[in-house]
């Protein structure tokens, strides 16, 4: 199979996604691949396999790639003689944080007819919004830990009892998170989440709280990963995710009991289906006096989760033939035909 890989985008997240596309090479070993690199300035370079070493970003020698263009239809390499197209069965959406979780990337691949995977507009608009996933959730009766929502121009007041942690709403690989402990660090963590986004929420910060997560799709049947218990630690900053994104080997499974397991994957997949169909995922869960709290849904989660599943290339074959089609609408113009004959200019 040729599958395309989209990365890099308008992002904080632009090198992580760097990174994960970098460990895609190691992680499909059968599939022939393409990278199609979204520059911060928003431009597409065809990036050859060769090449691809995070060097070549960081020194801005992808600018001596070959330009492409997105029309309908695909990516096309305009020359002399008109323009060739670039050819892949399937587009892997890698872009993390903006242009590539928020709904930017699916909307133009949807409107130029690329067949990709990855979340679709309304699940990339839930997901990448931390206040819309609590209020998406909660409509599913899926529980989220509470929280209290802070814009930039709100009165910097806080009910919710510290440790607090504060999160941008809009960001992920722990950009712009704080812990807070006590009230006089409250102002400075609210300012390093401002300089990434105009809004934040605010919850409490639960010591001691075990966290799994679980990542999957649907084929023509659940396609579920292990259930992982990622490495404990206070607090999880930038520099450890991003370690984090180039992992590209299977981890082992939680040790956890089957009425738990049971629990997560049936909460797993009542945020996912239907609306992420077409997309791999990962949610993270909190699970507190053995109930499960959703933490956040990663919609194209750090090298997609890959280290999760037992054979994830094969995986990534079915979900490309099990891809969701927009309905195609006829446009007659029997309307305007009407008005036209009824004051006779037919």
């Amino acid at each position: 199979m040729n599958i395309a890989i989209l990365f890099g985008g308008s992002s904080y997240e632009h090198e992580i996604s760097i990174v994960s596309t970098i460990t895609m090479k190691k992680v499909f070993k059968k599939s022939n691949l393409l990278f199609i690199f979204v520059s911060s300035d928003r431009q597409f370079y065809l990036i050859d396999v060769k090449d691809m070493t995070s060097k070549l970003f960081s020194s801005g020698d992808y600018k001596k790639c070959k330009q492409i263009t997105l029309k309908k239809g695909g990516f096309f390499i305009d020359g002399w003689f008109g323009a060739k197209p670039v050819t892949f069965d399937v587009a892997l959406n890698l872009i993390h944080g903006r242009d590539g979780e928020d709904g930017k990337m699916a909307s133009l691949m949807t409107f130029f007819s690329i067949p990709f995977i990855s979340p679709r507009l309304e699940a990339s608009v839930l997901s990448y919004n931390k206040l819309y996933t609590k209020f998406f959730a909660e409509s599913l009766g899926v529980k989220t830990v509470p929280y209290e929502y802070l814009s930039k121009t709100d009165e910097r007041k806080i009910t919710t009892p510290y440790p607090v942690i504060i999160k941008p709403v809009r960001l992920g690989s722990s950009i712009g998170v704080s812990i807070v402990k006590n009230e006089s660090e409250l102002d400075y963590a609210l300012d390093v989440a401002f300089e990434f986004d105009t809004d934040v929420i605010v919850e409490p910060f639960i010591v001691g709280v075990k966290e799994f997560n679980q990542a999957g799709c649907y084929t023509n049947d659940w396609e579920l990963s292990i259930v992982e218990e990622p490495h404990k630690e206070e607090f999880l900053d930038f520099e450890k995710k991003y370690m984090d994104f180039s992992r590209d080997s299977q981890v082992l499974a939680a040790d956890m009991n089957d009425a738990l397991k049971t629990k997560i994957q049936e909460n797993f997949k009542k945020i996912y289906h239907p609306l992420f169909g077409g997309a791999v995922i990962r949610c993270d869960f909190f699970v507190i006096e053995d109930e499960v709290y959703l933490n956040e849904i990663n919609p194209i989660p750090g090298s997609m989760a890959n280290y999760l599943f037992e054979d994830f290339e094969e995986m990534i074959y079915r979900l490309a033939s099990h891809l969701p089609k927009e309905k195609h609408i006829t446009v007659d113009y029997q309307y305007i035909h009407s008005i036209q004959s009824a004051k006779g200019k037919a």
